[in-house]
């Protein structure tokens, strides 16, 4: 007799092909899609950010065995992406940059109050000074809790800066309540994102994450000495051109009035060294015998005395003045690095 075989032929629900044949064409439709994970996160506050995404992404929840068919189903190597289905997941589509979705991500999160039998994130501390409680019971639950606190003017008042719970560490039903009565929030909740898939690559949260205060300050710095190094090379740029054409008329003059070369460009400058030159000679002859200058060299010595005399309030105005001229150069520098600013708009 012959063994019968039986084939057992699964039975798979039309909404299901359905939902993933929905999900592979969300892939298809956007350059870029994320796993993220929404656990935790209450409906009502789930169902705003939606609305307050919804023109920067389309935001899909759906069961897991569906989501890791429908990515294992798409093309290329876009089931590498199962690796951070877990949990409570959402999948993300959008057609913006992952750093960009990172960080509005992160944006919309909001403080959450720490749940009891939850484990700390991080250090969760408890800052000094007054609180809103008077007198009474409050103050033993505050001490049962490891808080140090203390009656002062008729308040409750926390004594010291205290860390009550450090990273890793569960927190109590007692700590939990205290700490939503004293408004510490420890907790962020909102869309987690684990993972972004764009043209073949992965980024990961520790990728996405950056200082964009530190990140610009680079940027400025590299371009500052990059500019140093130009100018002093003497190499031209679009960028260094404008200086170092003012500073070679500026030492090209400077070349010229100290080697006395005649040319009508600075022939006012050569004038007034020499005139200079001619007042100091005055004085020094002057004080050795007065008789030797004439009535208009005396003059004219006076003249300079006079007018060093009433420098001070000369050099306050000139000092404004090349103030004025130095924030006009500042502003005419920051609008060329204006063009740094965009990278962060």
């Amino acid at each position: 007799m012959m063994e019968e075989t039986l084939h057992h032929t699964e039975h798979v629900p039309q909404w299901k092909k359905e939902e993933i044949e929905n999900i592979k064409e969300l892939i298809r439709s956007y350059p870029l899609f994320a796993v993220a994970g929404i656990g935790g996160i209450p409906a009502k506050q789930f169902q705003i950010m939606r609305r307050e995404l919804k023109d920067t992404a389309v935001i899909k929840v759906s069961r897991n065995t569906l989501i890791e068919r429908a990515l294992n189903q798409a093309d290329e190597n876009i089931g590498q992406m199962n690796e951070f289905v877990e949990l409570q997941t959402a999948l993300m589509f959008t057609n913006e940059n992952p750093f960009k979705l990172y960080k509005l991500l992160e944006q919309s999160k909001t403080p959450s109050p720490i749940k009891a039998g939850t484990v700390a994130p991080k250090d969760i501390s408890v800052e000094k000074g007054p609180t809103s409680f008077p007198p009474g019971p409050i103050l033993g639950d505050l001490q049962s809790v490891g808080i140090p606190a203390a009656i002062e003017q008729g308040k409750v008042v926390i004594k010291e800066n205290k860390v009550v719970a450090k990273k890793g560490e569960t927190v109590s039903q007692k700590l939990a309540a205290m700490l939503a009565r004293l408004e510490i929030y420890p907790l962020e909740v909102g869309v987690d994102l684990r993972a972004v898939y764009e043209n073949g690559s992965i980024f990961t949260p520790d990728v996405l994450s950056i200082d964009e205060e530190q990140y610009f300050q680079d940027i400025t710095t590299a371009f500052q000495k990059a500019f140093n190094l130009s100018f002093n090379a003497a190499y031209p740029t679009a960028a260094n051109i404008n200086v170092l054409i003012s500073t070679a008329v500026s030492r090209s003059r400077n070349v010229g009035v100290f080697a006395g070369v005649l040319e009508p460009e600075i022939m006012g400058s050569l004038l007034g060294k020499a005139y200079s030159q001619m007042l100091s000679l005055a004085s020094a002859a002057s004080a050795k015998d007065e008789s030797v200058l004439d009535e208009k060299l005396k003059e004219a010595l006076g003249a300079a005395v006079s007018a060093a005399t009433a420098a001070p309030q000369e050099t306050t105005e000139s000092t404004e003045q090349e103030t004025e001229e130095e924030e006009e150069e500042e502003e005419s520098e920051e609008g060329g690095m204006a063009g740094l600013g965009a990278l962060f708009g």
